[in-house]
């Protein structure tokens, strides 16, 4: 059973609603297999990843998503971390999260573990998974 939600995080809190202010960040868990985390700066640039596969990967199917620049979007991410919390990122790590661009297998076996890393990394209040057995499918 995976989780399917969506969160975002936005003037110094997480919601399942949406962004309030920029920066913010868009979580997009499906299935615990994979999240998309879309992410913009005050200045209204920003970029999309994927966390533990890419969908392309996850679903078999070269069409699901764009391949990811992942040197380009992890550098965006450190940006993004700086700008919203003051968190110094170094770019290794912040490509260590991103799914990998070859489809290379994922260490964690769910992508809430991946996405708790983020979250650390980039200096942001912990995300409270949910409890709610509706909250996943099977």
């Amino acid at each position: 059973m995976g989780l399917f939600r969506k969160f975002s995080y936005s003037d110094g809190r997480w919601s399942t609603g949406g962004p309030t202010a920029v920066p913010f960040l868009l979580l997009d868990v499906h299935d615990s297999g994979f999240a998309t985390v879309d992410y913009r700066m005050s200045d209204a640039s920003g970029g999309r990843f994927f966390l533990r596969y890419e969908p392309r990967f996850y679903f078999d199917d070269a069409d699901a998503a764009d391949p990811v620049d992942a040197p380009a979007e992890a550098e965006g991410f450190t940006r993004w971390a700086k700008e919203a919390t003051g968190a110094e990122i170094e770019l290794e790590d912040a490509l260590g999260l991103l799914a990998s661009p070859a489809g290379v297998p994922p260490q964690d076996e769910v992508v809430e573990l991946t996405v708790d890393r983020m979250i650390e990394l980039a200096g942001l209040p912990p995300l409270e998974w949910p409890t709610d057995p509706h909250a996943y499918a099977g």
